[in-house]
C-alpha cells in the first residue's frame, strides 16, 4: 500500500470512528465521494470535530474561510492531498 493510499484509508477510518457512522464502513467511502453525503451527510458540527482531530493527529492548520473548508472536505482525495502537503513532519 502506498503512503497516499494508507493516508486515505486512515482518514476514512477516522471519519467513521470519530463520527460514529454505524451504517457506513471505511471501505464504502470512495476516494472521490463527496464527504457531505456520507451516511446521513456531514454537518458543520461534524466538520468542526474532524478539523480538531486532524489538527491533533496531523498538526495541520485550517483557514477559517468557509469556502476553503468546503473545498478541502469535498472528498477524501482533496483532504488527503491537503494533509500530505501540510502535515507536521
Amino acid at each position: 500500500m502506498t503512503a497516499d493510499a494508507a493516508l486515505k484509508q486512515e482518514l476514512k477510518e477516522l471519519i467513521v470512528e470519530a463520527l460514529a457512522l454505524d451504517d457506513v464502513t471505511p471501505q464504502e467511502i470512495g476516494d472521490d465521494e463527496p464527504l457531505l453525503f456520507i451516511g446521513a451527510g456531514l454537518d458543520s458540527i461534524d466538520i468542526l470535530e474532524l478539523i480538531m482531530l486532524l489538527r491533533r493527529n496531523y498538526g495541520v492548520e485550517f483557514e477559517e474561510d468557509g469556502d476553503v473548508i468546503k473545498e478541502l472536505f469535498q472528498d477524501i482525495n482533496s483532504l488527503a492531498a491537503f494533509i500530505a502537503q501540510n502535515r507536521e513532519k
